[in-house]
């Protein structure tokens, strides 16, 4: 039912077919969910620089201002900055959702012997105690994906710096504080 399998994925693979598909299918999907969480908290955290305030400095100067004189004409782009950070979050959301989706394509299918759905329930996992979680089912699920985001990451960050290498470099702007002080005699 998910749009990523198209097929079933054999865990554990039985040929190297098998684990080139598995291995294929977690690498593409660990760049997926690194797109989109760094996409989504680039969306979130950047969601302020879309703000713009329009500044009126003509009125300030008049003989007969009281001081401060307010010296906002307008505020814009909260919408803006609402859909930002909307998208961001859609796109967390996505990002649980792949995750959930690897957990799910590993999942063991389920017990139909009536004998054996009783042992299972007598002896099934205590989550207080981390010996018996399923360890091996966590290493199925997000073994490659780890591969798969770590690479995404450094082709993102190689791809970053080479694009900031090749841009000029500026000369830095020069900035000169002066200040002047008078005395009444």
């Amino acid at each position: 039912m998910s749009p990523f399998r198209r097929y079933a994925l054999s865990i554990p693979p039985d040929s190297p077919r098998a684990w080139l598909q598995l291995a294929a299918w977690e690498l593409w999907m660990g760049a997926l969910l690194c797109g989109a969480v760094w996409y989504g908290t680039t969306l979130i955290v950047t969601s302020q620089n879309h703000l713009i305030t329009v500044f009126d400095f003509t009125n300030c100067y008049a003989p007969a201002v009281v001081q401060p004189c307010e010296r906002v004409a307008y505020r814009a782009g909260a919408l803006n900055v609402a859909m930002n950070v909307w998208c961001g979050v859609l796109l967390i959301g996505v990002a649980l959702w792949l995750i959930w989706e690897l957990w799910s394509a590993v999942a063991p299918k389920p017990i139909t012997d009536d004998f054996l759905k009783l042992l299972d329930h007598s002896f099934a996992r205590d989550w207080r105690k981390p010996r018996t979680w399923p360890w091996a089912r966590m290493g199925w699920a997000y073994g490659f994906t780890v591969v798969g985001v770590t690479s995404a990451l450094g082709v993102g960050l190689l791809v970053s710096t080479l694009i900031a290498s090749s841009t000029p470099r500026r000369s830095p702007a020069i900035h000169i504080d002066t200040s002047q002080q008078f005395r009444l005699p």
